[in-house]
């Protein structure tokens, strides 16, 4: 062979192989940056915008406030010194590099199942970030849960590492969803159940579930009180743009919108829409009715109330304007067995979250200077129990309860 080809030969090989290296560094930070669009990490790791992911965000816990973790890698105050296993054993197993326990509001119970190549192009992201040196204040919790050793008592009843476990008899779609679902998306932490130590319940998962002062809607098949009249596509138009003919994104599902689900490519919002519309009808009967007083009043005095204040943008018959004012009428979020959510909306008020398709936000203002809670409590009566919604009946003092406790 000539020798001045086969020198050009290695000339070329090593030239060409810093290039591609970098290639496909740039594309493991990519599909880092979007896995970790996918995991939310934005809303609960970014107190101050101008220092993303640099943690202190105030948690609300029904056992006190703890503030999230700094993501930069700054070397004292972030994860600047851990290495790709120790970021992986924190996702998975929830410790950290010397072994502290991390509480279960950073939801390892779920990415315990993430795949190693994904965490590994999180971490790779991460690194990217702008060191910010910032310290993370301690939990505000009472004793003695400021003990972390306490949450090995908690993993031995409440959690398993393991890794994903696809179902062979369901299709790639399915399993990419429930990856998805079940991982990164950690869906259950908010929309389903919590018992007395914060663990999800095994019963009654994704029929619903409180977060932050709110009540996040069922994700079950029940057409009352869940999303069982939702057509797939109906699901994905509302994680991708925050809203479609039945419902808007609002309250804490906001944020989920804005930093997570409106990134995502339409084929893992196709497979998340397949697992969740796989989920069983688990409480699709009659709900209590209202009694008689609260029937009067609902009628009388929350009619009057939804007509004046409501009925502009909701419609006299409760049918909204589509994609602009979610309808009333038939409202799995109206008819939900808990009302808090629809309390709170019309306490505090509202807003849709902004994305490339609907870039303006739309608002509902707060009732709470005008309204008393009686009257809070009539014209909610009346939202679902009118347009042929049927939901129990809320009185005054859990208006008052609502009201005396903002979300977060």
């Amino acid at each position: 062979m000539n020798l001045s080809f086969l020198a050009t030969v290695v000339f070329l090989a090593l030239a060409v192989a810093p290039a591609l290296a970098g290639q496909d560094q740039w594309t493991t930070i990519q599909r880092g940056l979007y896995l970790t669009r996918a995991g939310d990490c934005e809303a609960c790791h970014t107190a101050d915008p101008a220092k993303r992911m640099a943690g202190n965000f105030a948690l609300q816990t029904p056992f006190g406030i703890i503030y999230t973790a700094n993501l930069t890698p700054d070397p004292e105050t972030g994860i600047g010194k851990w290495n790709a296993d120790d970021f992986y054993q924190a996702m998975t197993k929830g410790r950290e590099p010397d072994g502290t326990r991390l509480y279960p509001a950073f939801p390892y119970t779920h990415f315990t199942i993430l795949k190693r190549e994904d965490s590994d192009a999180i971490f790779a992201y991460l690194k990217t970030l702008e060191p910010i040196d910032q310290r993370i204040r301690p939990p505000e919790f009472t004793w003695p849960l400021t003990w972390r050793f306490l949450m090995r008592g908690w993993n031995l009843i409440n959690f398993k590492p393991h890794p994903f476990q696809p179902d062979p008899q369901k299709s790639a779609v399915w399993n990419r969803g429930k990856y998805l679902v079940e991982g990164l998306g950690h869906c259950g932490m908010c929309h389903s159940p919590k018992d007395v130590l914060g663990a999800e319940k095994d019963s009654g998962r994704y029929s619903g579930g409180e977060v932050e002062g709110w009540w996040a809607p069922s994700l079950s098949g029940d057409k009352r009180d869940g999303i069982g009249d939702w057509s797939k596509d109906d699901l994905v138009s509302f994680l991708k743009y925050g809203r479609n003919d039945k419902s808007a994104a609002f309250g804490p599902m906001t944020d989920v919108i804005e930093h997570s689900t409106q990134y995502l490519n339409d084929q893992d919002l196709g497979a998340i829409a397949t697992y969740v519309k796989e989920i069983p009808a688990r409480n699709d009967k009659e709900p209590a009715r209202l009694s008689d007083d609260q029937n009067r009043q609902a009628q009388s005095v929350g009619g009057q109330i939804y007509a004046a204040q409501c009925s502009a943008c909701h419609a006299p018959d409760g049918s909204g304007v589509p994609t602009m004012f979610g309808p009333l009428k038939g409202s799995s979020v109206a008819q939900s067995r808990n009302p808090e959510t629809v309390i709170r909306a019309v306490l505090e008020g509202v807003r849709s979250a902004p994305t490339d398709k609907y870039p303006t936000p739309h608002s509902m203002p707060s009732f709470a200077w005008k309204l008393t809670d009686g009257e809070v409590a009539a014209v909610v009566n009346y939202v679902r129990n009118s347009f042929g919604n049927r939901a129990a009946g809320v009185d005054a003092g859990e208006v008052h309860a609502i009201r005396e406790k903002p979300s977060s």
